[in-house]
Protein backbone atom coordinates (compact mmCIF):
# COMPACT_ATOMS: atom_id res chain seq x y z
CA UNK A 1 0.00 0.00 0.00
CA UNK A 2 1.62 3.85 -0.94
CA UNK A 3 2.62 5.95 1.87
CA UNK A 4 -0.43 7.96 1.87
CA UNK A 5 2.06 11.39 2.71
CA UNK A 6 4.07 10.13 -0.84
CA UNK A 7 0.90 10.06 -2.78
CA UNK A 8 0.11 13.70 -1.69
CA UNK A 9 3.46 14.83 -1.92
CA UNK A 10 3.98 16.27 1.28
CA UNK A 11 6.39 16.10 4.42
CA UNK A 12 5.41 14.06 7.66
CA UNK A 13 5.11 16.80 9.37
CA UNK A 14 2.95 18.65 7.10
CA UNK A 15 -0.05 21.13 8.51
CA UNK A 16 -3.32 20.53 7.75
CA UNK A 17 -3.14 23.61 5.26
CA UNK A 18 -0.36 22.41 2.96
CA UNK A 19 -2.17 18.51 2.92
CA UNK A 20 -5.28 20.48 1.25
CA UNK A 21 -3.22 22.54 -0.76
CA UNK A 22 -1.75 19.72 -2.18
CA UNK A 23 -4.97 17.31 -2.41
CA UNK A 24 -6.78 20.23 -4.13
CA UNK A 25 -3.63 20.39 -6.68
CA UNK A 26 -3.64 16.77 -7.19
CA UNK A 27 -6.96 16.22 -7.78
CA UNK A 28 -7.31 18.92 -10.44
CA UNK A 29 -4.79 16.92 -12.50
CA UNK A 30 -5.88 13.95 -11.85
CA UNK A 31 -9.51 14.00 -12.22
CA UNK A 32 -11.34 12.07 -14.73
CA UNK A 33 -13.10 14.99 -16.21
CA UNK A 34 -9.60 16.30 -16.94
CA UNK A 35 -7.49 13.50 -17.29
CA UNK A 36 -9.68 10.33 -18.43
CA UNK A 37 -6.53 7.67 -18.64
CA UNK A 38 -7.03 4.73 -16.23
CA UNK A 39 -4.13 5.03 -14.62
CA UNK A 40 -5.33 8.73 -14.00
CA UNK A 41 -8.65 7.35 -12.37
CA UNK A 42 -6.48 5.10 -10.33
CA UNK A 43 -3.98 7.81 -8.79
CA UNK A 44 -7.01 9.84 -8.28
CA UNK A 45 -8.78 7.05 -6.17
CA UNK A 46 -5.37 6.62 -3.91
CA UNK A 47 -5.14 10.83 -3.66
CA UNK A 48 -8.48 11.09 -2.49
CA UNK A 49 -8.47 8.17 0.03
CA UNK A 50 -4.72 9.73 1.25
CA UNK A 51 -6.72 12.58 1.67
CA UNK A 52 -9.74 11.27 4.00
CA UNK A 53 -6.84 9.90 6.30
CA UNK A 54 -4.62 12.68 6.54
CA UNK A 55 -6.95 15.27 6.87
CA UNK A 56 -8.84 13.52 9.63
CA UNK A 57 -6.80 14.34 13.21
CA UNK A 58 -7.48 11.10 14.47
CA UNK A 59 -7.05 8.86 11.86
CA UNK A 60 -3.74 10.39 10.47
CA UNK A 61 -2.38 9.97 14.26
CA UNK A 62 -3.33 6.14 14.04
CA UNK A 63 -2.07 5.86 10.76
CA UNK A 64 1.45 7.30 12.19
CA UNK A 65 1.79 4.94 14.61
CA UNK A 66 1.43 2.70 12.65
CA UNK A 67 -2.40 1.46 13.49
CA UNK A 68 -1.64 0.11 16.88
CA UNK A 69 -0.26 3.83 19.13
CA UNK A 70 -2.44 2.45 22.02
CA UNK A 71 0.19 2.22 24.50
CA UNK A 72 2.19 -0.68 26.07
CA UNK A 73 1.04 -4.07 26.63
CA UNK A 74 3.00 -3.88 30.28
CA UNK A 75 1.38 -3.90 33.80
CA UNK A 76 2.64 -0.56 34.94
CA UNK A 77 -0.54 0.04 36.86
CA UNK A 78 -3.95 -0.37 37.37
CA UNK A 79 -4.83 1.15 33.80
CA UNK A 80 -3.13 -1.15 32.35
CA UNK A 81 -4.71 -4.27 33.76
CA UNK A 82 -7.92 -2.83 33.27
CA UNK A 83 -6.80 -2.41 29.53
CA UNK A 84 -6.11 -6.29 29.12
CA UNK A 85 -8.43 -7.58 30.83
CA UNK A 86 -11.51 -5.40 29.24
CA UNK A 87 -10.24 -5.12 25.34
CA UNK A 88 -6.98 -3.49 25.30
CA UNK A 89 -4.30 -3.74 23.00
CA UNK A 90 -3.00 -6.74 25.27
CA UNK A 91 -5.81 -8.51 25.39
CA UNK A 92 -6.03 -8.40 21.61
CA UNK A 93 -10.14 -8.36 22.07
CA UNK A 94 -11.02 -6.85 18.57
CA UNK A 95 -14.11 -7.99 17.36
CA UNK A 96 -14.17 -9.21 13.92
CA UNK A 97 -15.03 -6.82 10.92
CA UNK A 98 -18.14 -6.85 9.57
CA UNK A 99 -20.00 -9.10 6.52
CA UNK A 100 -20.83 -6.97 3.16
CA UNK A 101 -22.96 -10.32 2.53
CA UNK A 102 -26.75 -9.28 3.80
CA UNK A 103 -29.81 -11.09 4.24
CA UNK A 104 -32.47 -9.49 1.44
CA UNK A 105 -35.42 -7.58 2.83
CA UNK A 106 -38.59 -9.17 2.92
CA UNK A 107 -41.46 -8.62 0.30
CA UNK A 108 -45.13 -8.10 0.55
CA UNK A 109 -47.24 -8.62 -2.59
CA UNK A 110 -51.18 -8.63 -3.05
CA UNK A 111 -53.28 -11.28 -4.74
CA UNK A 112 -56.59 -10.96 -5.94
CA UNK A 113 -58.40 -13.61 -6.41
CA UNK A 114 -62.18 -14.94 -7.60
CA UNK A 115 -64.53 -17.27 -5.56
CA UNK A 116 -63.95 -19.82 -8.12
CA UNK A 117 -59.63 -19.89 -7.00
CA UNK A 118 -60.27 -20.93 -3.91
CA UNK A 119 -62.92 -23.83 -4.71
CA UNK A 120 -59.46 -26.37 -5.93
CA UNK A 121 -56.96 -23.72 -5.53
CA UNK A 122 -55.08 -21.82 -8.14
CA UNK A 123 -51.89 -20.87 -10.52
CA UNK A 124 -50.59 -17.13 -10.82
CA UNK A 125 -47.43 -15.74 -12.22
CA UNK A 126 -47.27 -12.68 -10.10
CA UNK A 127 -44.24 -9.89 -11.66
CA UNK A 128 -42.80 -8.95 -8.44
CA UNK A 129 -40.21 -5.28 -8.70
CA UNK A 130 -37.24 -6.38 -6.35
CA UNK A 131 -33.28 -7.04 -5.88
CA UNK A 132 -31.70 -9.35 -8.03
CA UNK A 133 -27.88 -10.49 -7.89
CA UNK A 134 -25.79 -8.06 -10.11
CA UNK A 135 -25.04 -10.22 -13.19
CA UNK A 136 -21.90 -8.34 -14.21
CA UNK A 137 -20.02 -8.52 -11.03
CA UNK A 138 -22.09 -11.68 -9.34
CA UNK A 139 -22.28 -10.40 -6.07
CA UNK A 140 -18.75 -9.25 -5.55
CA UNK A 141 -19.54 -5.78 -5.62
CA UNK A 142 -16.36 -4.82 -7.90
CA UNK A 143 -15.25 -4.60 -11.26
CA UNK A 144 -14.65 -7.70 -12.74
CA UNK A 145 -10.60 -8.55 -12.34
CA UNK A 146 -10.49 -6.52 -9.26
CA UNK A 147 -10.87 -7.46 -5.80
CA UNK A 148 -11.55 -5.67 -2.03
CA UNK A 149 -8.37 -4.29 -0.56
CA UNK A 150 -7.59 -4.43 3.34
CA UNK A 151 -8.03 -0.99 5.00
CA UNK A 152 -5.44 0.22 5.92
CA UNK A 153 -6.44 2.09 8.97
CA UNK A 154 -8.06 -0.71 10.79
CA UNK A 155 -5.55 -3.46 9.19
CA UNK A 156 -8.77 -5.83 8.38
CA UNK A 157 -9.96 -5.98 11.54
CA UNK A 158 -13.07 -3.53 10.81
CA UNK A 159 -12.46 -1.38 14.46
CA UNK A 160 -10.65 1.23 16.01
CA UNK A 161 -9.42 1.44 19.31
CA UNK A 162 -9.17 4.47 21.24
CA UNK A 163 -7.39 5.63 24.67
CA UNK A 164 -9.87 7.17 27.27
CA UNK A 165 -8.21 8.65 30.69
CA UNK A 166 -10.65 8.18 33.59
CA UNK A 167 -10.39 7.84 37.30
CA UNK A 168 -10.10 3.92 36.65
CA UNK A 169 -6.72 4.65 34.35
CA UNK A 170 -6.48 4.45 30.45
CA UNK A 171 -9.96 2.59 28.93
CA UNK A 172 -9.57 1.59 25.59
CA UNK A 173 -12.65 2.10 23.52
CA UNK A 174 -13.85 0.38 20.40
CA UNK A 175 -15.69 1.81 17.16
CA UNK A 176 -16.11 0.91 14.08
CA UNK A 177 -13.94 2.24 11.69
CA UNK A 178 -14.82 5.25 9.80
CA UNK A 179 -12.68 4.62 6.67
CA UNK A 180 -14.02 1.01 5.71
CA UNK A 181 -17.26 1.10 8.16
CA UNK A 182 -16.67 -1.86 9.84
CA UNK A 183 -15.88 -4.25 6.91
CA UNK A 184 -12.33 -4.66 7.21
CA UNK A 185 -11.70 -3.77 3.18
CA UNK A 186 -12.50 -1.39 0.92
CA UNK A 187 -12.99 -1.41 -2.80
CA UNK A 188 -11.56 0.54 -4.98
CA UNK A 189 -13.05 -0.12 -8.11
CA UNK A 190 -16.78 -0.73 -7.53
CA UNK A 191 -18.85 -2.40 -10.02
CA UNK A 192 -20.21 0.05 -12.31
CA UNK A 193 -23.38 -1.93 -12.93
CA UNK A 194 -24.36 -2.43 -9.43
CA UNK A 195 -22.58 0.47 -7.78
CA UNK A 196 -20.73 -1.56 -5.34
CA UNK A 197 -24.16 -3.17 -4.15
CA UNK A 198 -23.77 -6.70 -5.25
CA UNK A 199 -27.20 -5.98 -6.85
CA UNK A 200 -29.45 -4.12 -8.51
CA UNK A 201 -33.39 -3.46 -8.75
CA UNK A 202 -35.30 -5.21 -11.72
CA UNK A 203 -38.62 -6.84 -12.25
CA UNK A 204 -38.96 -10.74 -12.57
CA UNK A 205 -41.52 -13.03 -12.55
CA UNK A 206 -42.89 -15.57 -9.65
CA UNK A 207 -44.77 -18.42 -10.21
CA UNK A 208 -47.06 -19.00 -7.28
CA UNK A 209 -49.70 -22.38 -6.39
CA UNK A 210 -52.50 -20.76 -4.14
CA UNK A 211 -53.97 -23.82 -2.55
CA UNK A 212 -57.50 -24.14 -1.86
CA UNK A 213 -59.49 -22.66 0.59
CA UNK A 214 -57.79 -19.68 1.16
CA UNK A 215 -59.75 -16.44 1.98
CA UNK A 216 -59.45 -12.93 2.49
CA UNK A 217 -57.05 -11.78 4.97
CA UNK A 218 -54.61 -14.77 5.01
CA UNK A 219 -50.96 -14.62 4.06
CA UNK A 220 -48.96 -16.88 2.25
CA UNK A 221 -45.10 -17.38 2.95
CA UNK A 222 -42.92 -18.18 -0.12
CA UNK A 223 -39.38 -18.76 1.79
CA UNK A 224 -36.45 -17.10 -0.33
CA UNK A 225 -38.37 -15.43 -3.06
CA UNK A 226 -37.88 -12.03 -1.56
CA UNK A 227 -35.24 -9.79 -2.28
CA UNK A 228 -31.29 -10.45 -2.70
CA UNK A 229 -29.23 -8.98 0.18
CA UNK A 230 -26.45 -7.33 -0.14
CA UNK A 231 -22.98 -8.39 -2.07
CA UNK A 232 -25.08 -11.63 -3.02
CA UNK A 233 -26.85 -12.01 0.43
CA UNK A 234 -28.91 -14.79 0.77
CA UNK A 235 -32.81 -13.78 -0.35
CA UNK A 236 -35.80 -12.75 1.74
CA UNK A 237 -39.19 -13.99 1.98
CA UNK A 238 -41.83 -13.14 -0.08
CA UNK A 239 -45.56 -13.06 1.67
CA UNK A 240 -48.87 -12.98 -0.52
CA UNK A 241 -51.76 -11.03 0.87
CA UNK A 242 -54.84 -12.96 -0.16
CA UNK A 243 -58.16 -10.70 -1.21
CA UNK A 244 -61.20 -12.84 -2.52
CA UNK A 245 -63.50 -10.56 -4.50
CA UNK A 246 -67.12 -10.91 -4.10
CA UNK A 247 -69.09 -13.33 -6.21
CA UNK A 248 -72.59 -11.76 -7.84
CA UNK A 249 -74.40 -15.05 -6.94
CA UNK A 250 -72.13 -17.20 -4.98
CA UNK A 251 -71.33 -16.97 -1.14
CA UNK A 252 -68.72 -18.59 1.40
CA UNK A 253 -69.69 -20.01 4.78
CA UNK A 254 -66.93 -21.69 5.60
CA UNK A 255 -66.10 -24.04 3.46
CA UNK A 256 -69.67 -23.79 1.93
CA UNK A 257 -71.45 -22.07 -0.96
CA UNK A 258 -74.58 -20.44 -0.54
CA UNK A 259 -76.91 -19.66 -2.96
CA UNK A 260 -80.63 -17.75 -3.66
CA UNK A 261 -82.86 -19.87 -6.71
CA UNK A 262 -86.63 -18.49 -7.58
CA UNK A 263 -88.77 -20.77 -7.95
CA UNK A 264 -92.15 -19.70 -9.69
CA UNK A 265 -95.54 -20.73 -7.94
CA UNK A 266 -96.46 -23.37 -10.22
CA UNK A 267 -93.14 -24.85 -10.02
CA UNK A 268 -93.57 -25.08 -5.72
CA UNK A 269 -96.76 -26.09 -6.10
CA UNK A 270 -96.05 -29.16 -8.99
CA UNK A 271 -92.28 -29.60 -8.34
CA UNK A 272 -89.84 -29.25 -11.05
CA UNK A 273 -85.85 -30.72 -11.75
CA UNK A 274 -83.68 -27.93 -13.25
CA UNK A 275 -80.02 -27.39 -13.49
CA UNK A 276 -77.88 -24.28 -12.18
CA UNK A 277 -74.53 -23.48 -13.64
CA UNK A 278 -72.17 -23.92 -10.31
CA UNK A 279 -68.19 -23.03 -9.46
CA UNK A 280 -66.97 -25.83 -11.18
CA UNK A 281 -69.76 -27.12 -13.58
CA UNK A 282 -73.77 -27.84 -13.76
CA UNK A 283 -75.33 -28.87 -10.67
CA UNK A 284 -78.47 -30.69 -11.20
CA UNK A 285 -81.93 -29.71 -8.59
CA UNK A 286 -84.87 -31.83 -8.09
CA UNK A 287 -86.77 -29.27 -6.16
CA UNK A 288 -90.38 -31.04 -4.65
CA UNK A 289 -93.78 -30.39 -5.07
CA UNK A 290 -94.72 -27.88 -1.96
CA UNK A 291 -91.57 -26.17 -1.62
CA UNK A 292 -91.62 -23.27 0.68
CA UNK A 293 -89.72 -20.17 1.07
CA UNK A 294 -86.65 -20.87 2.88
CA UNK A 295 -86.32 -24.12 2.23
CA UNK A 296 -82.80 -25.71 1.93
CA UNK A 297 -81.76 -28.01 -0.88
CA UNK A 298 -78.33 -29.22 0.10
CA UNK A 299 -75.71 -30.79 -2.51
CA UNK A 300 -73.03 -32.49 -0.40
CA UNK A 301 -69.52 -31.86 -1.95
CA UNK A 302 -69.93 -29.16 -4.32
CA UNK A 303 -68.55 -26.52 -1.96
CA UNK A 304 -65.16 -25.19 -1.30
CA UNK A 305 -61.85 -27.60 -0.61
CA UNK A 306 -60.50 -26.71 3.05
CA UNK A 307 -57.39 -25.06 3.08
CA UNK A 308 -56.20 -28.24 5.53
CA UNK A 309 -57.81 -31.01 3.85
CA UNK A 310 -59.67 -32.75 1.47
CA UNK A 311 -63.41 -33.14 1.90
CA UNK A 312 -65.09 -30.77 0.15
CA UNK A 313 -67.74 -28.49 2.12
CA UNK A 314 -71.67 -27.98 0.32
CA UNK A 315 -73.56 -26.27 -1.92
CA UNK A 316 -76.76 -24.63 0.11
CA UNK A 317 -79.24 -23.22 -2.16
CA UNK A 318 -81.97 -21.53 -0.74
CA UNK A 319 -85.76 -21.50 -2.26
CA UNK A 320 -87.40 -18.42 -1.97
CA UNK A 321 -90.94 -18.54 -4.25
CA UNK A 322 -91.68 -15.84 -6.52
CA UNK A 323 -95.35 -14.75 -6.23
CA UNK A 324 -96.68 -12.91 -9.59
CA UNK A 325 -97.69 -9.88 -9.27
CA UNK A 326 -99.33 -9.22 -12.79
CA UNK A 327 -102.34 -12.05 -14.29
CA UNK A 328 -104.22 -11.94 -17.06
CA UNK A 329 -108.28 -12.26 -16.75
CA UNK A 330 -107.96 -15.94 -18.32
CA UNK A 331 -104.90 -16.56 -15.42
CA UNK A 332 -106.70 -14.74 -12.44
CA UNK A 333 -109.61 -17.38 -13.27
CA UNK A 334 -107.75 -20.34 -13.23
CA UNK A 335 -106.08 -19.32 -9.51
CA UNK A 336 -109.86 -18.07 -8.43
CA UNK A 337 -110.91 -21.99 -9.75
CA UNK A 338 -108.00 -23.26 -7.72
CA UNK A 339 -108.65 -21.26 -4.45
CA UNK A 340 -112.21 -22.38 -4.40
CA UNK A 341 -111.26 -25.96 -4.72
CA UNK A 342 -108.52 -25.34 -2.12
CA UNK A 343 -111.37 -24.41 0.58
CA UNK A 344 -108.25 -22.35 1.76
CA UNK A 345 -108.91 -20.88 5.30
CA UNK A 346 -107.74 -17.53 4.62
CA UNK A 347 -105.11 -15.37 6.22
CA UNK A 348 -104.40 -15.72 9.78
CA UNK A 349 -101.87 -14.52 12.50
CA UNK A 350 -99.16 -17.67 13.14
CA UNK A 351 -96.03 -17.75 14.70
CA UNK A 352 -93.60 -14.15 15.16
CA UNK A 353 -90.90 -14.65 12.06
CA UNK A 354 -88.20 -11.61 11.10
CA UNK A 355 -89.00 -12.16 7.60
CA UNK A 356 -87.84 -14.25 4.99
CA UNK A 357 -84.50 -13.21 4.62
CA UNK A 358 -83.85 -13.74 8.36
CA UNK A 359 -85.22 -16.90 8.15
CA UNK A 360 -83.77 -17.71 5.03
CA UNK A 361 -80.25 -16.97 6.76
CA UNK A 362 -81.44 -19.01 10.12
CA UNK A 363 -81.66 -21.99 7.77
CA UNK A 364 -78.36 -21.55 6.15
CA UNK A 365 -76.77 -21.76 9.47
CA UNK A 366 -78.90 -24.97 10.65
CA UNK A 367 -78.64 -26.58 6.74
Amino acid sequence: MADHYDVLGVSRDATLDEIKKAYRKKARQLHPDVNPGEDAAEQFKLVTHAYDVLSDTEQRRRYDAGGDDFGGAGFGGFGDIFETFFGGAGGNRAGRPRSRRERGQDALVHVSLELGDVVFGAHRDIEVDTAVLCETCNGECTQPGTHPVTCDICHGTGHVQRQVRSLLGNVITQAPCGSCHGYGTIIPYPCDTCQGQGRVRSRRTVSIDVPAGVESGLRLQLPGSGEVGPAGGPNGDLYLQVEVQNHPIFSRDGDDLLATLEVSMTDAILGTTTTIEGLDGPVDLEIRPGVQSSDVLTMKGRGITPLRGSQRGDLRVGVQVVTPTKLDSAQRKLIEQFAAKAKSPGPKLSEFHQGLFSKLRDRFRGA
